[in-house]
């Protein structure tokens, strides 16, 4: 059953456009518009040799810019312990992120739901850099117990179609991004600036209205 899932996840980030429409059939309009952007920037995807062994997950997703190891789960229920075997499956991608710059990641489709069913988790990590870096900011690390020990919680994970948003904007769009923030950064600035200048010319104004009468007040003593 697993594999079926495997596939389904296969396809998406493959951009293949009927494994596409499948995953978003009962998704709204904006979610599909997210997701199939994929399509024009696809990945690589390798079903790796014993799946799940030795820290390279489910599947290898590579592209130019960015590859990353991720283990597929599918469950009934939200939420999902790791123990025995899917712990040491956590610790060998851990230790592959670690040692490989990676980010390691969680595929999590919660059966019989509407929508958008998968959620993305990410595995923490200390040697990401670059790009990666910069991703892993905006994929929610698995959520931990009482204990301090990592799990899978559907509900904390980023929906799939936000995922490949993330992925798949082209550099166009992240520079118009980038522009963007920079104009109202700058636009921030100059209104700072501005309510500096206005506040210095009320002061100003304050105290040239204080000293004629500070001035009138030292005459009266005087007389």
């Amino acid at each position: 059953m697993s594999s079926l899932y495997e596939r389904e996840l296969r396809a998406v980030l493959a951009g293949d456009p009927d494994g596409v429409r499948a995953v978003t059939r009962s998704c709204n309009s904006s979610e599909k518009a997210r997701a199939t952007q994929v399509i024009r920037r696809p990945f690589l995807v390798v079903r790796a040799a014993g799946s799940g062994a030795a820290g390279s997950g489910d599947l290898l997703a590579v592209r130019g810019d960015i590859s990353f190891p991720i283990e597929v789960k599918a469950n009934k229920e939200k939420r999902i312990y790791l123990s025995g075997r899917t712990w040491v499956q956590h610790e060998e991608l851990r230790e592959a992120g670690e040692m490989c710059g990676l980010m390691p990641l969680y595929g999590f489709r919660l059966k019989g739901v509407r929508g958008d069913s998968w959620r993305i988790l990410r595995i923490e990590t200390t040697s990401l850099q670059g790009k990666l870096a910069v991703i892993a900011r905006r994929v929610p690390a698995l959520p931990l117990t009482r204990n301090g020990r990592p799990y899978l919680d559907w509900d904390e994970g980023l929906p799939l179609h936000r995922f490949l948003s993330l992925l798949c904007r082209d550099e166009e769009s992240y520079e118009a991004t980038a522009t963007t923030l920079r104009a109202r950064n700058k636009a921030w600035l100059e209104r700072d600036e501005q309510l500096r200048a206005e506040e210095e010319e009320e002061a100003c104004v304050v105290t040239e209205e204080l000293e004629p009468r500070e001035e009138w007040v030292r005459r009266f003593r005087r007389s």
